[in-house]
Parts: C-alpha cells; sequence; structure tokens
C-alpha cells in the first residue's frame, strides 16, 4: 500500500505532509505534489497533515487515476523535502470541484 495525492491538492500545494515525510517521497509540480509509490512507507504520518485533505490511501476505491498520475509525475518533478510557502490563493482554491480539469500543470516544481 501507498499513499497517493489527489485533486484537491492542485492549487493549494500546501507542504505540511512534505515537513513530516521520514523517507522525503514527495516530488513537486507547478501547483501540486505527487508521492512515489515506490518510495512510500505507507507509515501514513502525512494524510492527517495535509490541511486540503488531498492525500489518500491507495486503498480507497477510485483512485487508480491518481495513482497512476503520482507515479508518472514523481519520475519526472524534483523531489521536495522542506516545507515551503503555498500559493497566497490556496484557500480559494481548496474544495474546488474540476481541478484536474481547470488547472493542472505537468510543469515541474522548484523542489528544494
Amino acid at each position: 500500500m501507498t499513499y497517493v495525492v489527489v485533486e484537491n491538492c492542485i492549487k493549494c500545494k500546501y507542504m505540511d505532509c512534505v515537513e513530516v515525510c521520514p523517507v522525503d517521497c514527495f516530488y513537486e509540480g507547478a501547483n501540486m505534489l505527487v508521492i512515489h509509490p515506490d518510495e512510500c512507507i505507507d507509515c501514513g504520518v502525512c494524510e492527517p497533515e495535509c490541511p486540503a485533505e488531498a492525500i489518500k490511501p491507495d486503498t480507497e476505491r477510485g483512485l487508480s487515476t491518481w495513482l497512476t498520475l503520482n507515479s508518472e509525475y514523481s519520475k519526472v518533478w524534483p523531489n521536495i523535502t522542506s516545507k515551503h510557502e503555498p500559493p497566497s490563493d490556496a484557500k480559494e482554491f481548496d474544495g474546488k470541484p474540476n481541478k484536474f480539469a481547470d488547472f493542472f500543470s505537468s510543469e515541474p516544481g522548484q523542489g528544494d
């Protein structure tokens, strides 16, 4: 099992999860984070740290698309191991529907 970053991270990109990850398995895109499924040790400490509730265990139904996206982009986006400031409009986007279709960016973030 692994944890998966899902749609609500898009345009929120809070990084509380990055701070607590003991194996540094988070990778940064321009407007969201992903978890490398082969590096995640299933410790679960990241899930309750996410203010946007955008981290889920891969055992939840309906997450196969997000598991694929996390796997794909964690191979090309830079690793991030320290918390940075979220976007200034993160609260505005927290909970908005259809963020993937409207706002997802495949561009990499800054990383560490």
